[in-house]
């Protein structure tokens, strides 16, 4: 008859890179969690902890073998209790909404929201919407945002010059385009 402690020394003998704990928690999580890239972690894991290779691992999961390969360092590594720690896929980018918002915020007071200054900065604007949209950018790219929306409202802005200035004249030159002073003369 087997007993607990011969058990134990049998599963770890067999556990590669594996503590009992960390097994029993990435089987249990392997029970019930439901999105399919987080249970791919934790297969690997588990079966590079059996001893399987990077190949047969991938054969049997139908993953990259770049996918594979990292997991089974994290397995290594002895970091297998933080699968859920690293971010799936790409990480998320920009949306419309997220810059009709920055937008919103630049000609808002900061103190509107609670916040004791008075000027808004790349850093608390990117803390703001971090919060908000749970999209972590860093400040200099806030500040790049904002640079590129000012460039699109001057762009704008000229459009809507040059579309007045055709509507109220008849006779548009295509010198008009480049060279307001010359306009200007020509009308006086």
């Amino acid at each position: 008859m087997m007993t607990q402690t011969d058990r134990f020394d049998r599963q770890q003998l067999s556990s590669r890179y594996l503590t009992h704990f960390q097994h029993q928690l990435l089987g249990k999580h392997l029970k019930i969690e439901t999105i399919p890239e987080y249970r791919q972690r934790i297969e690997i894991m588990l079966l590079a902890d059996e001893g399987k290779t990077q190949t047969q691992i991938c054969r049997q999961l139908n993953c990259s073998p770049l996918t594979a390969r990292y997991w089974i360092s994290i397995a290594k590594s002895g970091a297998a209790h933080n699968w859920r720690m690293q971010p799936m896929g790409r990480p998320k980018t920009v949306t419309s909404d997220y810059v009709d918002r920055l937008k919103e915020l630049v000609n808002t007071s900061p103190k509107d929201l609670g916040y004791a200054f008075s000027r808004w900065t790349g850093q608390w604007l990117s803390k703001q919407l971090s919060q908000e949209f749970n999209i972590s950018i860093s400040a200099r790219h806030v500040n790049r945002l904002l640079g590129d929306i000012k460039a699109e409202d001057n762009l704008d802005k000229g459009v809507s010059f040059f579309q007045n200035r055709i509507s109220r004249s008849e006779h548009l030159i295509i010198a008009d385009l480049y060279d307001e002073s010359q306009t200007l003369s020509s009308r006086s």
